[in-house]
């Protein structure tokens, strides 16, 4: 068991590295309408004139979950950037929406992190994420400024949150 779940590390490991890429571009605004945990709507566009960290992940991700608690306490944090947390419900092997808000109810120590659904996939589409985790980086004009696979740190995030300014 543990020599499966090193294999599955590396390969995750691998093809994030693999995976990382720049891509440029404005929102559309009905592309981005995405539902909170408690069922309002939410648009990307909304956080125009911010900007805007956006990590994408899944509940069958290990590194994911491992991460949750980080990306939590800098959710917490006075930054000038806003944070969000994508979720994918339907698509790539994930839960169903109801099963998704089901278990999430259950996670600790994730009380700040927000999470945003974009059920079946469509913006996880548009961002071309690949893998889990992926981190989007949405300067003030609401421009995806680049993706990058893989799991990032606070300082990492902090520090290109600090280049688009």
């Amino acid at each position: 068991m543990l020599k499966k779940l090193l294999v599955l590390l590396t390969v995750v490991i691998v093809l994030g590295a693999c995976s990382s890429g720049e891509k440029s571009g404005e929102a559309e605004d009905s592309l981005y309408n995405l539902e909170d945990l408690d069922g309002s709507t939410v648009n990307l566009a909304d956080y125009e004139g911010k900007n805007v960290y956006v990590k994408f992940w899944a509940s069958w991700c290990p590194i994911c979950l491992a991460g949750l608690e980080e990306v939590n306490a800098l959710a917490a944090e006075d930054t000038d950037f806003e944070v969000l947390t994508v979720v994918a419900p339907g698509y790539n092997n994930e839960k169903k929406k109801d099963a998704f808000v089901k278990w999430y109810k259950g996670v600790e120590n994730v009380q700040d992190l927000p999470v945003l659904m974009d059920e079946g996939g469509d913006l996880v589409k548009e961002f071309e994420v690949r893998g889990y985790p992926t981190s989007a980086f949405i300067n003030k004009k609401g421009e995806l400024v680049k993706t990058q696979a893989g799991q990032l740190s606070n300082n990492q995030i902090k520090e290109m949150m600090d280049q688009l300014n």
